[in-house]
Protein backbone atom coordinates (compact mmCIF):
# COMPACT_ATOMS: atom_id res chain seq x y z
CA UNK A 1 0.00 0.00 0.00
CA UNK A 2 1.43 3.28 -0.84
CA UNK A 3 1.38 6.78 1.43
CA UNK A 4 -1.43 8.57 1.72
CA UNK A 5 -2.32 10.02 -1.43
CA UNK A 6 -4.47 12.17 -3.46
CA UNK A 7 -8.33 9.94 -4.34
CA UNK A 8 -8.18 9.69 -7.63
CA UNK A 9 -10.36 11.39 -9.94
CA UNK A 10 -12.85 8.94 -12.46
CA UNK A 11 -13.33 9.50 -16.07
CA UNK A 12 -15.88 11.98 -15.89
CA UNK A 13 -13.11 14.13 -13.08
CA UNK A 14 -15.24 13.91 -10.19
CA UNK A 15 -13.17 13.39 -7.14
CA UNK A 16 -14.44 12.51 -3.39
CA UNK A 17 -15.61 15.02 -0.69
CA UNK A 18 -11.98 14.63 1.01
CA UNK A 19 -9.14 15.05 -1.01
CA UNK A 20 -6.69 12.42 1.30
CA UNK A 21 -6.77 9.67 3.48
CA UNK A 22 -4.82 8.52 5.87
CA UNK A 23 -6.72 5.11 6.24
CA UNK A 24 -5.72 2.62 3.23
CA UNK A 25 -7.87 0.78 1.16
CA UNK A 26 -8.08 -2.57 -0.54
CA UNK A 27 -10.52 -3.52 -2.11
CA UNK A 28 -10.47 -7.47 -2.60
CA UNK A 29 -11.98 -10.24 -4.94
CA UNK A 30 -11.84 -8.40 -8.02
CA UNK A 31 -12.73 -10.82 -11.40
CA UNK A 32 -13.65 -8.25 -14.12
CA UNK A 33 -11.81 -5.37 -15.70
CA UNK A 34 -14.35 -2.85 -15.11
CA UNK A 35 -14.82 -3.79 -11.59
CA UNK A 36 -11.17 -2.82 -11.05
CA UNK A 37 -11.35 0.35 -13.14
CA UNK A 38 -14.32 0.81 -10.72
CA UNK A 39 -12.16 0.55 -7.14
CA UNK A 40 -9.62 2.50 -8.93
CA UNK A 41 -11.28 5.27 -10.15
CA UNK A 42 -13.50 5.64 -6.78
CA UNK A 43 -9.97 6.06 -4.87
CA UNK A 44 -8.75 2.71 -3.67
CA UNK A 45 -4.84 1.60 -2.65
CA UNK A 46 -5.30 -1.65 -3.96
CA UNK A 47 -7.21 -4.79 -5.24
CA UNK A 48 -7.17 -8.01 -4.78
CA UNK A 49 -7.18 -10.62 -7.35
CA UNK A 50 -7.77 -14.31 -5.88
CA UNK A 51 -6.25 -17.74 -6.89
CA UNK A 52 -7.54 -19.76 -4.86
CA UNK A 53 -10.08 -22.43 -6.99
CA UNK A 54 -11.93 -22.51 -3.65
CA UNK A 55 -14.20 -19.74 -3.95
CA UNK A 56 -16.38 -17.99 -7.02
CA UNK A 57 -13.86 -15.02 -6.74
CA UNK A 58 -11.19 -17.09 -8.31
CA UNK A 59 -10.02 -15.67 -11.80
CA UNK A 60 -6.99 -17.72 -13.73
CA UNK A 61 -4.23 -16.07 -14.88
CA UNK A 62 -5.56 -14.55 -18.50
CA UNK A 63 -8.41 -12.88 -16.24
CA UNK A 64 -5.81 -11.08 -13.96
CA UNK A 65 -3.64 -10.16 -16.75
CA UNK A 66 -6.38 -8.23 -18.02
CA UNK A 67 -7.33 -6.70 -15.18
CA UNK A 68 -3.91 -5.48 -14.51
CA UNK A 69 -3.11 -4.28 -17.81
CA UNK A 70 -6.60 -2.13 -17.71
CA UNK A 71 -5.60 -0.14 -13.96
CA UNK A 72 -4.09 3.03 -13.88
CA UNK A 73 -0.71 3.58 -11.85
CA UNK A 74 -0.40 3.75 -8.35
CA UNK A 75 -2.70 1.13 -7.92
CA UNK A 76 -1.23 -1.92 -6.27
CA UNK A 77 -2.51 -5.46 -6.70
CA UNK A 78 -2.47 -8.44 -4.16
CA UNK A 79 -2.33 -11.74 -5.18
CA UNK A 80 -4.40 -13.81 -3.09
CA UNK A 81 -3.66 -17.83 -2.40
CA UNK A 82 -5.18 -20.41 -0.18
CA UNK A 83 -2.32 -23.20 1.05
CA UNK A 84 -0.93 -23.52 -2.63
CA UNK A 85 1.72 -25.49 -3.99
CA UNK A 86 4.73 -23.10 -4.44
CA UNK A 87 4.37 -24.03 -8.37
CA UNK A 88 0.61 -22.00 -8.46
CA UNK A 89 2.25 -19.20 -6.99
CA UNK A 90 5.73 -19.26 -8.92
CA UNK A 91 3.01 -19.70 -11.72
CA UNK A 92 1.44 -16.46 -11.10
CA UNK A 93 4.48 -14.46 -10.57
CA UNK A 94 5.75 -15.37 -13.71
CA UNK A 95 2.69 -14.28 -15.83
CA UNK A 96 0.97 -11.53 -13.53
CA UNK A 97 2.92 -7.93 -12.15
CA UNK A 98 1.84 -8.88 -8.91
CA UNK A 99 2.91 -6.31 -5.90
CA UNK A 100 2.36 -7.83 -3.19
CA UNK A 101 1.44 -11.60 -2.59
CA UNK A 102 -1.48 -12.40 0.66
CA UNK A 103 -1.48 -15.97 2.10
CA UNK A 104 -5.54 -16.42 3.88
CA UNK A 105 -4.15 -20.29 4.97
CA UNK A 106 -2.19 -22.33 6.88
CA UNK A 107 1.12 -21.57 5.27
CA UNK A 108 4.04 -21.90 7.07
CA UNK A 109 6.07 -18.73 7.51
CA UNK A 110 8.94 -20.25 5.54
CA UNK A 111 6.80 -20.64 2.83
CA UNK A 112 5.56 -16.95 2.46
CA UNK A 113 8.84 -15.87 2.15
CA UNK A 114 10.13 -18.16 -0.26
CA UNK A 115 9.05 -16.19 -3.56
CA UNK A 116 11.07 -13.00 -2.72
CA UNK A 117 7.97 -10.85 -3.02
CA UNK A 118 6.44 -8.77 -0.40
CA UNK A 119 3.43 -10.54 1.97
CA UNK A 120 0.48 -9.85 3.66
CA UNK A 121 -0.50 -12.64 6.21
CA UNK A 122 -4.13 -13.22 7.12
CA UNK A 123 -5.16 -14.04 10.61
CA UNK A 124 -8.35 -15.69 11.40
CA UNK A 125 -10.01 -14.64 14.38
CA UNK A 126 -11.54 -17.69 16.00
CA UNK A 127 -12.38 -18.56 19.34
CA UNK A 128 -9.48 -19.43 21.63
CA UNK A 129 -7.01 -17.67 19.06
CA UNK A 130 -4.21 -15.92 20.51
CA UNK A 131 -4.08 -13.53 17.91
CA UNK A 132 -0.67 -11.43 18.44
CA UNK A 133 1.12 -15.16 18.86
CA UNK A 134 -0.16 -16.42 16.10
CA UNK A 135 0.61 -12.96 13.98
CA UNK A 136 4.00 -13.05 15.34
CA UNK A 137 5.25 -16.08 13.54
CA UNK A 138 5.20 -13.84 10.56
CA UNK A 139 7.45 -10.93 11.46
CA UNK A 140 8.49 -10.30 7.90
CA UNK A 141 5.35 -9.85 6.74
CA UNK A 142 4.29 -6.33 5.08
CA UNK A 143 1.30 -6.36 6.98
CA UNK A 144 -1.25 -8.36 9.27
CA UNK A 145 -5.02 -9.26 8.22
CA UNK A 146 -6.83 -10.15 10.89
CA UNK A 147 -10.53 -11.38 9.36
CA UNK A 148 -13.45 -13.31 10.74
CA UNK A 149 -13.55 -16.69 11.00
CA UNK A 150 -16.43 -18.54 10.15
CA UNK A 151 -15.92 -22.47 10.64
CA UNK A 152 -17.17 -24.12 7.20
CA UNK A 153 -17.52 -20.89 5.20
CA UNK A 154 -15.02 -19.36 3.09
CA UNK A 155 -11.48 -18.17 4.74
CA UNK A 156 -12.23 -14.60 3.70
CA UNK A 157 -14.61 -12.66 2.14
CA UNK A 158 -17.96 -14.30 4.42
CA UNK A 159 -19.63 -10.50 4.87
CA UNK A 160 -18.98 -11.76 8.85
CA UNK A 161 -17.25 -9.17 11.47
CA UNK A 162 -16.04 -9.98 14.28
CA UNK A 163 -15.50 -8.46 18.04
CA UNK A 164 -13.25 -5.55 17.09
CA UNK A 165 -12.43 -5.32 20.75
CA UNK A 166 -9.97 -8.73 20.31
CA UNK A 167 -7.74 -6.26 18.79
CA UNK A 168 -4.74 -4.96 19.99
CA UNK A 169 -4.35 -0.90 19.82
CA UNK A 170 -0.69 -1.65 18.07
CA UNK A 171 0.93 -4.36 16.56
CA UNK A 172 4.34 -4.71 15.31
CA UNK A 173 3.43 -4.83 11.64
CA UNK A 174 0.30 -2.69 10.23
CA UNK A 175 -2.67 -3.78 10.71
CA UNK A 176 -5.23 -4.51 8.41
CA UNK A 177 -8.72 -5.01 9.20
CA UNK A 178 -11.20 -7.33 6.90
CA UNK A 179 -14.56 -9.38 7.73
CA UNK A 180 -17.65 -7.80 7.81
CA UNK A 181 -17.03 -4.12 6.58
CA UNK A 182 -18.95 -2.26 4.96
CA UNK A 183 -19.87 1.70 4.12
CA UNK A 184 -22.40 1.65 7.43
CA UNK A 185 -20.17 0.62 9.63
CA UNK A 186 -16.18 1.29 8.15
CA UNK A 187 -16.06 4.26 9.86
CA UNK A 188 -16.99 3.06 13.51
CA UNK A 189 -14.35 0.45 12.48
CA UNK A 190 -11.73 3.05 12.12
CA UNK A 191 -12.55 4.93 15.31
CA UNK A 192 -12.23 1.68 17.36
CA UNK A 193 -9.57 0.19 15.74
CA UNK A 194 -7.98 2.74 14.03
CA UNK A 195 -5.99 -0.11 11.21
CA UNK A 196 -3.47 1.31 9.00
CA UNK A 197 -6.15 -0.16 6.51
CA UNK A 198 -9.00 -2.07 5.73
CA UNK A 199 -10.04 -4.56 3.20
CA UNK A 200 -13.20 -4.99 1.73
CA UNK A 201 -14.89 -7.45 -0.71
CA UNK A 202 -18.53 -8.90 0.10
CA UNK A 203 -19.91 -5.29 1.32
CA UNK A 204 -19.15 -3.58 -2.28
CA UNK A 205 -21.07 -6.54 -4.19
CA UNK A 206 -23.97 -6.50 -5.98
CA UNK A 207 -26.93 -7.76 -4.37
CA UNK A 208 -29.10 -10.65 -5.64
CA UNK A 209 -33.02 -10.84 -5.33
CA UNK A 210 -32.59 -12.18 -1.80
CA UNK A 211 -30.41 -9.28 -0.66
CA UNK A 212 -27.54 -11.18 -0.50
CA UNK A 213 -23.74 -10.65 -2.37
CA UNK A 214 -23.19 -12.21 -5.66
CA UNK A 215 -19.87 -13.11 -5.11
CA UNK A 216 -17.21 -11.89 -7.25
CA UNK A 217 -19.53 -9.41 -9.20
CA UNK A 218 -18.74 -5.43 -7.99
CA UNK A 219 -21.32 -2.69 -7.34
CA UNK A 220 -19.57 0.62 -8.69
CA UNK A 221 -21.87 2.53 -6.25
CA UNK A 222 -21.49 0.32 -3.58
CA UNK A 223 -17.48 0.92 -4.34
CA UNK A 224 -18.07 4.90 -4.05
CA UNK A 225 -19.72 5.00 -0.82
CA UNK A 226 -17.42 2.64 0.89
CA UNK A 227 -14.40 4.75 0.18
CA UNK A 228 -16.18 8.03 1.07
CA UNK A 229 -17.48 6.11 4.63
CA UNK A 230 -13.75 5.58 4.67
CA UNK A 231 -13.05 9.47 3.48
CA UNK A 232 -15.45 10.76 5.96
CA UNK A 233 -13.95 8.61 9.13
CA UNK A 234 -10.44 10.51 8.38
CA UNK A 235 -11.54 13.64 8.31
Amino acid sequence: FPDAVPVAADAAGHRADRAFRMTRLKICGITRVDDGLAAAQAGADAIGVIFWPGTPRRIDIPQARAIVAALPPMISVVGLFVDPQAEEVQAALAAVPLDLLQFHGDEDPAFCRAFGKRYLKAVAVGEGVDLIKYAKRYDDAAGWIFDAHVPGDLPGGTGRRFDWSRLPHSTARPLILSGGLDAANVAQAIAEVRPYAVDVSSGVEARDEAGKPRRGIKDAARIDAFTKAVCDADD
